[in-house]
């Protein structure tokens, strides 16, 4: 997967702690890689909340990748008030990821989330955040928060904007509605975003993944507007990732 999604061009890489082994497995092919570690941007996360803790994810996710930094360390998972709260404590994880873009061990700093956009809209408001990644997707159109509130926001104070969720973890694909992989990764790119995530699972979907995010046309408002009414009254149920079914 990962050799093919290099083949392809894809140069920007994700992982987390949370993520299925995702750190040592890439660990392991940028190590037999090394060249093709050094031309890819690595991202990473911590879902810890206090500083110490916080401080121990980025030491362990630098050893598992070989690397002597991240390009992006992001706050991962801000779900309600409580994390915000213990975020902003004396002793919180906040300011260490500030510290550790200050000492060069994360090149930028992003906040992700998809549960509530209140949450991410308090982070780009009042944090100093690099990026923030969400949910792009026509069912977000539908219920609102991430694509009309945090966005702009994201955008007034130069934050950088990663979409993720764009195929709903394949339960989007309807080919019969006109909801294919390419036509939700056009939707994706049509929104103010810099980039965005797509799960694959073989590297034939690599491929095939890869080749619409080269030559997507943007999507004009009529396709737009088609997909969101085609999931209107669906769209909560659809939501999963933000806990509402």
């Amino acid at each position: 997967m990962l050799s093919a999604a290099y083949d392809y061009g894809i140069r920007y890489f994700d992982s987390a702690p949370a993520y299925a082994g995702s750190e040592h497995y890439q660990g392991l092919f940028w190590k037999q890689y090394p060249e093709r570690k050094r031309e890819t941007f690595q991202a990473g996360k911590s879902a810890k909340r206090d500083g110490v803790s916080a401080e121990k994810d980025l030491a362990r996710t630098l050893s598992r990748m070989g690397r002597d930094h991240l390009g992006l360390w992001q706050i991962h998972d801000v779900r309600d008030e409580d994390d915000i709260q213990r975020l902003e404590a004396k002793g919180g994880a906040l300011r260490t990821f500030y510290d550790a873009r200050e000492t060069g061990a994360a090149r930028g700093v992003g906040v992700t989330g998809h549960p509530d956009p209140a949450f991410l809209l308090h982070a780009v408001t009042n944090w100093d955040v690099d990026a923030v990644l969400l949910p792009v997707n026509p069912v977000e159109a539908v219920i609102g928060g991430f694509l009309d509130k945090v966005i702009p926001t994201a955008r007034e104070r130069g934050i950088g904007v990663i979409g993720m969720k764009v195929l709903g973890a394949g339960q989007y694909l309807d080919r019969d509605r006109g909801f294919s992989a390419k036509n939700l990764i056009r939707f994706a790119l049509s929104q103010d975003v810099d980039l965005v995530i797509v799960g694959c699972s073989t590297p034939g979907e690599v491929q095939s993944l890869s080749q619409f995010g080269k030559e997507h046309a943007p999507m004009d408002d009529d396709e737009q507007a088609h997909m969101i009414e085609t999931v209107r009254r669906s769209a909560e149920r659809l939501a999963y990732y933000r806990g509402v079914i």
